[in-house]
């Protein structure tokens, strides 16, 4: 069990419940999405959760930098809603090198390196 440079949070925070995809709705209901651990889990509300790396207890930073303070940890097998992305120093992990960190919650961020969004670039909306 490894601990990673980034994690997360629960519910509010952008984390979906316990780490884990939760109540997922049926693929009919979340517009045929298909949940495995190379596609992102829709809610029946419409969140996207991502899943941290399999694995890993990814660290949740005050700001885009591993010198920022670490405000919580994510647990193994996470999955975690992006509210926006921003540039900052740049981390390699399990999904590659990236300067890209994603937004969980206000002043909470992790590497997009530890976050298997099944893109190189952003996803959402640039955080502002």
């Amino acid at each position: 069990m490894a601990t990673s440079e980034i994690n997360e949070t629960d519910g509010a925070d952008g984390i979906d419940g316990a780490g884990s995809a939760g109540s997922v709705g049926s693929a009919s209901s979340v517009g045929h999405a298909i949940e495995n651990d190379a596609l992102s889990a829709r809610s029946a509300a419409g969140t996207i959760y991502y899943p941290v790396a399999p694995g890993e207890q990814v660290n949740v930073r005050r700001g885009p930098n591993t010198g920022s303070q670490i405000v919580r940890v994510l647990p193994e097998d996470s999955r975690i809603a992006i509210r926006c992305q921003t540039r900052g120093e740049t981390i390699t992990g399990p999904y590659g090198t990236t300067d890209i960190w994603d937004s969980i919650a206000p002043g909470q961020y992790v590497s997009d390196a530890y976050v298997k969004t099944g893109s190189d670039g952003f996803v959402t909306i640039r955080c502002s």
